[in-house]
């Protein structure tokens, strides 16, 4: 067990006595190709917690399926405490996935998930965690996150889950992150909500961690500031094809819609995105399609259906322009 640690340090705060309840404890349970970003960014604050008091506040376990080290996506290998197994009976119970989750969401490590909800756990998942979690069966009728990337193909795979775009989502014994830093601050909300904001800032301070976000932040800077304009028009352009990226879309309706010609809407990409409208929507769709291609089992033919492709010849066509290989050779290529 790695939990318990108090390290020695310069800075301190003072609970007093009546401000120190029992250890809470965190077990980890560590897939393969897990995000070490968002893992280190969980456990971060709690060891400075720990370090800042110079008490056992929270305690934690690391665990992998079998007990052997788990390598993460950066290629560092962590061992671990133990294999699955006991929990104590007021643990949460984290999945800390990453690149390839549906893969490392294993049937074995759905069901003991699924175990420690039933037993009255909290439990959640870090990153991409939340293909565990849905797997295990656990997320129906939840509010629930996951990694920005990862949400087309989550989307796709559990169209009936309440997925939301946001840093991190506690609802109720269930709590899932986008993980990267925004670990650290569904950990600091969990540090606040029991200790409060004396300790909650001084662990956001050490972080050098410049504000404790809200869950109800996004994950991503806003479309304005992705693409570096605010032009209403140009924004609601590219919200519509966003949202419709399914379907037909005509430029000329689109640009009627929003109040310009469609010689204007064409000038408002080339002066703002550099790219003209079609090719802007073309790069959409193809980049939609790689992460479906990426992540689910769809066939290609149902890919280019779903990201609005009028045939998969045409599909196969733009996306070997675009990427250099087939979605074929590029599916077959990363299983």
């Amino acid at each position: 067990m790695s939990g318990g640690l108090i390290p020695k340090g310069v800075a301190y705060v003072e609970l007093g006595p009546d401000g120190v309840s029992e250890p809470e404890h965190f077990v980890f349970l560590l897939l393969p190709n897990l995000s070490m970003l968002a893992f280190s960014s969980a456990i971060e604050p709690l060891r400075i917690a720990n370090q800042l008091t110079g008490r056992a506040l929270y305690r934690w376990t690391t665990m992998s399926e079998d007990g052997a080290p788990v390598r993460c996506s950066n290629g560092v290998e962590i061992s671990v405490d133990a294999a699955l197994g006991d929990t104590p009976n007021s643990a949460y119970v984290l999945v800390c996935s990453g690149v390839e989750p549906e893969k490392a969401a294993s049937r074995k490590a759905a069901d003991w998930i699924r175990y420690q909800w039933r037993m009255g756990r909290t439990v959640g998942g870090l990153c991409t965690g939340a293909y565990t979690l849905a797997r295990a069966g656990i997320l129906k009728g939840r509010r629930v996150t996951l990694h920005w990337e990862n949400q087309v193909p989550f989307r796709e795979s559990y169209p009936d889950l309440d997925l939301r775009e946001q840093l991190y989502v506690v609802d109720g014994r269930i709590m899932t992150c986008g993980g990267g830093a925004a670990a650290t601050d569904l950990f600091l909300k969990l540090i606040d909500d029991r200790y409060g904001p004396l300790l909650s800032q001084a662990v956001l301070n050490m972080c050098l961690h410049s504000v404790h976000r809200s869950d109800g932040d996004s994950q991503m800077v806003s479309r304005a500031a992705t693409l570096g304009v605010r032009n209403a028009r140009l924004l609601e352009i590219v919200r519509i094809f966003d949202d419709e990226i399914d379907q037909e879309i005509s430029l000329d309706e689109v640009a009627e819609r929003v109040g310009v010609s469609r010689r204007q809407m064409e000038r408002l990409f080339a002066h703002h995105v550099g790219r003209t409208p079609k090719r802007y929507l073309i790069d959409l769709r193809l980049q939609r399609a790689r992460a479906l291609l990426a992540e689910t089992d769809l066939p290609v033919g149902e890919v280019a259906l779903a990201c609005g492709f009028a045939s998969a010849t045409q599909f196969s066509r733009r996306f070997r322009e675009r990427f250099g290989t087939s979605p074929h050779a590029f599916s077959v290529a990363i299983t």
